[in-house]
């Protein structure tokens, strides 16, 4: 797998600095992180391509998805909370997918204070056809792995996320 220059910078001031077996190890530890992080952000890179072919963003997305079975629509709130955003995001992500046709506000009929936001005719139709689409794709990159190889690679990563600070909170 060939890293980005800036991993290759990085390894090679590593294997400058140490010396002898620790080296070895230290590199090749680093090395693999930087493989994980090289394979993250093409995935990343080619998500945000094939969304943006349909004038989405990632989180343009999700709110996409998260409205697609929801008829009665959701309010941005709960919106926010779904997706994991703030408030503030979500303002930006609703205005963005407004403006582009792809849902609307509207007053709750219960309570006219309260806004709820639905997808729009061209919004279901794009969810309908790119949740599917992407989650597709997304299998297809583990499409060559046996059952027993997709276990032990989750196992091995979440046993590197256990000693990231998030992992060991």
């Amino acid at each position: 797998m060939k890293l980005e220059q800036k991993y290759t910078a990085l390894l090679g001031d590593v294997q400058r600095r140490a010396s002898g077996l620790d080296m070895i190890q230290s590199t090749a530890r680093l090395r693999l992180c930087f493989e994980v992080l090289g394979l993250a952000s093409a995935i990343d890179g080619d998500c945000a391509v094939r969304l943006g072919r349909h004038g989405l963003s990632e989180g343009k997305f999700v709110l996409l998805s998260l409205l697609r079975d929801v008829p009665d629509g959701l309010s941005p709130h709960e919106l926010a909370e779904r997706a994991g955003v703030t408030r503030g995001t979500i303002t930006g992500l609703l205005d963005g997918l407004e403006r582009d046709g792809f849902l609307a506000r509207h007053a709750d009929q219960l309570d006219r204070r309260k806004l709820l936001v639905r997808l729009s005719p061209k919004g279901e139709a794009a969810a309908a056809t790119l949740v599917d689409e992407h989650a597709q794709w997304i299998a297809s990159l583990f499409a060559d792995f046996t059952p027993a190889e997709m276990q032990l690679l989750s196992a091995l990563l979440e046993k590197a996320w256990r000693k990231t600070d998030r992992g060991a909170a």
